[in-house]
């Protein structure tokens, strides 16, 4: 497994990463045996993955809490990212929430720890729905202040940043703070963050790690139609927003565009004898400037086969190929990574 250094850390990170949000089993994801953790996690550390991605949020903490049996005797060979909720920020709240992390973890501390979602009251609305604190959010200094003072408590080894735009990451700049890294989605049919977010955090020496690299099963071959795709899967700005179930972006998508680009993944994947899912998790590791992409892997044949695509070398003319019959649909969603809210009304800025 190829490693990248995580931005400006001493953190190395194998090229591809687990995300964790399935663990634990809930109603977006269904159940999840804890026996396939313990064995998916055994065999990443293995194989060199060493990056674990969860989150308080994740299945009310059950995921953190399976993560952190699986991990029971290899903590040390592990680095854990876990993510406060933006409507847990208030540093009291933020303080506690750490802890309830650490605890459901068994760990005595968290390599990477991140804001899941920027201070505004759009993103914390998403979390909550108590008027006081959507009117009257933490400030940025705030909640970075706490996080700086649990990092000098040897509580977090290093703060970052999940979905923050340029602006955003300016204001996190402004507090002194540095963060480590920025989580951020990133797969060949959401490329949104190249334009500005990418240069950005390259500028900054800030890692970046790249999450939903299969668009939540979108480009893994197992839909003939993108009718097929449940209503839950169905709610970002790539389909139509009837189509989505809590949809609330109001736009048109993209499904035309994203048609075409799933024919000719297919196409490639097939004259390279590669699974599609292995030439999209390609795709995203080859981008130097994402140090890692994490993708679940519900049970170890779907691990291995994921792990396939750290060791494909794809050519320039395929990387050209694929860049070409995705930029359709980069320029129909626009600039915004944001892929659940309106493009001139969202949460990342």
């Amino acid at each position: 497994m190829k490693v990248r250094t995580l931005g400006a850390t001493d953190l190395k990170l194998g090229v591809l990463g687990m995300g964790c949000w399935q663990y634990g089993g809930g109603a977006y994801w269904g159940d999840q045996s804890q026996k396939d953790v313990d064995e998916v996690v055994h065999k990443a550390l293995d194989i060199g993955i060493n990056y674990f991605d969860t989150a308080e949020i994740y299945n009310d903490g059950e995921s953190e809490i399976s993560l952190g049996i699986a991990l029971k005797g290899r903590r040390h060979e592990a680095v854990i990212g876990s993510k406060i909720n933006t409507a847990n920020a208030r540093p009291d709240l933020l303080r506690k929430g750490c802890e309830a992390s650490l605890k459901r973890l068994q760990t005595d501390y968290i390599d990477l720890y991140m804001l899941h979602w920027p201070i505004s009251p759009l993103a914390i609305r998403h979390f909550t729905t108590n008027p006081g604190l959507i009117a009257s959010p933490p400030t940025v200094e705030e909640v970075f202040c706490t996080l700086r003072e649990l990092q000098k408590e040897g509580k977090i080894r290093h703060i970052g940043i999940s979905n923050h735009g340029v602006a955003q990451m300016e204001e996190v700049r402004a507090t002194g703070v540095k963060a480590a890294a920025n989580e951020l989605p990133y797969n060949l049919i959401s490329r949104a963050i190249e334009e500005t977010i990418l240069p950005y955090c390259q500028k900054h020496q800030m890692g970046v790690i790249g999450y939903m690299p299969l668009q939540q099963g979108l480009l893994t071959g197992k839909y003939a139609d993108l009718a097929d795709v449940k209503p839950m899967q169905a709610r970002s700005r790539h389909f139509h927003h009837s189509r989505g179930q809590g949809t609330r972006h109001g736009e048109v998508g993209a499904e035309a565009e994203i048609n075409n680009v799933l024919k000719e993944v297919q196409t490639i994947a097939r004259e390279l004898d590669l699974h599609m899912i292995v030439l999209c998790l390609a795709w995203a590791i080859t981008n130097s400037a994402i140090a890692t992409t994490i993708v679940g892997s519900r049970n170890v044949e779907q691990l291995e086969l994921n792990a396939q695509a750290a060791s494909v070398e794809l050519s320039r003319d395929v990387m050209e190929r694929l860049n070409r019959v995705s930029e359709p649909v980069l320029r129909k969603l626009g600039p915004s990574p944001d892929y659940y809210e309106n493009r001139n009304h969202n949460r990342i800025r």
